[in-house]
């Protein structure tokens, strides 16, 4: 089910005399070879774009709805074919492969709607004038989608895009690139005009390096750790480019001593695992009421050492693969430092078996403020459990560190909450759920977590440039 793997650039694909190989990360075996873009391929894509932009731009918000609509459509009907390539280019259980796949085309259904509610506005003004205000695509749209989730990262960028009226040229991950070209095929099947989205791979120092000064490029669209988006922030200031950011997260988990101690500790275990733990807003640094902290760890290392491990096209599995060799010794060093500071490994803590890149779920407990997992994103499925002596310590302990993407708390206190709600410094706060974000809500970081969100209404502020009118009926 692995499709054969090509640039898409003003409608049409294409290969490239350069490639690197796309590996499975469970049997870690070649799939196929990913042609990467040369420059002469970006320019391509920038004449294509250009071009597209002024046919998108002038289509009806309907009419984009419309073309929306069917590529989600399509989305939908080929959810089995895609969520086999991802799995086996991403190593992610077959059955939360196909959960991405519906989720992608939810992000696209939802921004077709959005389409038609880019509203201006009228301001009241003196006899004889007019004050509006406009809403223009902003233009040319630079995407960079990271490789945790093939299909729905790359589905957020583009239904933003596509919905406001841009073109976008979208550098996906070569270590997953299937998910974005089966998103490209299926708005080529939709009717999307030539050059509106535009698909590349490739060296991304590159990619970001030639693209980004470009003056037809006016955002740039990214999601990722924070040095490199701080990095793309930096490029895009020089030319006045707007950026959406959305960075690296570092997830506290705030337990009240008055919740649901079993039902609390088995939500985080399974979640935590989630995606191997690859996720930005990843449940990761869980801060427990000393009264229930020991009932919460024994029952969370318990859930989280029974997780079934293995490759993730086989029935039953939890949790497959990390999703590229880097991710092993990331991990084992994180342990090893934790350890050598005094935190306790509960369970886990190492490479789990001799093929494929997976890693053991992994618990460690009490670790101490200057261990390195208490301010890196492990990026992994590896969670600390520590204790904390009242509501004021476990949000400070949350604020301590530079990232504020989600947030999660288990309470029914409504007095905490509302504590939480004003003190807890994120861009997402979730409350008795450790789910960060619906299609319909607006996601996104403060702090070093980034810029910008994506989804719900605000998700096209971005993609957006405002133009006030100012129409004085005589000359004045």
């Amino acid at each position: 089910m692995y499709p054969e793997l090509k640039l898409f650039i003003a409608g049409e694909w294409r290969a490239t005399a350069r490639d690197l190989p796309v590996v499975n990360p469970a049997t870690e075996k070649e799939l196929g070879r990913l042609p990467r873009a040369e420059i002469a391929d970006l320019d391509d894509a920038l004449t294509a774009a250009e071009a597209g932009l002024k046919i998108w731009s002038a289509t009806s918000p309907r009419e984009r709805s419309d073309t929306i609509l069917r590529a989600a459509k399509l989305l939908r009907e080929r959810q089995e074919e895609i969520a086999q390539s991802i799995t086996l280019e991403h190593g992610k259980p077959l059955h939360q492969a196909r959960l991405e796949v519906i989720r992608g085309a939810e992000f696209f259904e939802w921004d077709a709607g959005e389409a038609m509610r880019t509203y201006g506005r009228i301001i009241p003004a003196a006899q004889g004038h007019k004050f509006a205000v406009h809403h223009h695509p902003i233009g040319v749209v630079a995407a960079f989608s990271p490789w945790n989730f093939p299909m729905s990262q790359p589905a957020r960028k583009i239904a933003g895009a596509l919905a406001s009226g841009c073109s976008i040229i979208l550098k996906a991950a070569e270590e997953t690139p299937a998910g974005a070209m089966h998103i490209a095929r299926a708005f080529q099947d939709a009717g999307l005009p030539a050059g509106v989205l535009n698909l590349v791979f490739g060296d991304p120092s590159e990619i970001s390096d030639h693209l980004i000064p470009q003056e037809p490029v006016r955002l740039v669209a990214f999601t990722g750790s924070t040095t490199v988006g701080r990095h793309l922030t930096t490029m895009a200031s020089q030319h006045m480019t707007s950026v959406l950011m959305e960075l690296g997260g570092h997830a506290p988990v705030i337990v009240c001593e008055d919740t649901d101690v079993q039902a609390a500790a088995l939500s985080g275990a399974i979640r935590k695992m989630r995606n191997a733990g690859q996720v930005c807003t990843s449940p990761t640094r869980f801060f427990v009421h000393e009264n229930i902290f020991e009932e919460f760890t024994e029952a969370f290392v318990a859930r989280a050492a029974k997780t079934v491990v293995g490759n993730g096209m086989d029935a039953g599995v939890e949790m497959g693969p990390l999703a590229n060799d880097r991710r092993v010794p990331a991990l084992s060093a994180l342990v090893e430092d934790a350890r050598a500071q005094g935190a306790t490994v509960a369970t886990g803590g190492a490479r789990h078996g001799k093929q494929g890149y997976f890693f053991q779920p992994t618990v460690l407990v009490d670790v101490p403020d200057n261990a390195q997992i208490m301010q890196e994103e492990p990026f992994g499925p590896l969670a600390v459990i520590n204790p904390v002596a009242s509501l004021d310590d476990a949000i400070a302990a949350a604020n301590s560190v530079p990232y504020g993407l989600a947030g999660y708390a288990f309470t029914n206190r409504a007095d905490y909450i509302d504590r939480m709600i004003d003190a807890v410094e994120v861009g997402n706060l979730s409350i008795n759920t450790l789910e960060a974000s619906m299609p319909e809500t607006p996601f996104g970081g403060v702090k070093s977590s980034g810029y910008g969100r994506e989804g719900g209404s605000e998700g096209l502020d971005n993609y957006l440039s405002i133009k006030h009118v100012w129409h004085a009926r005589n000359i004045v």
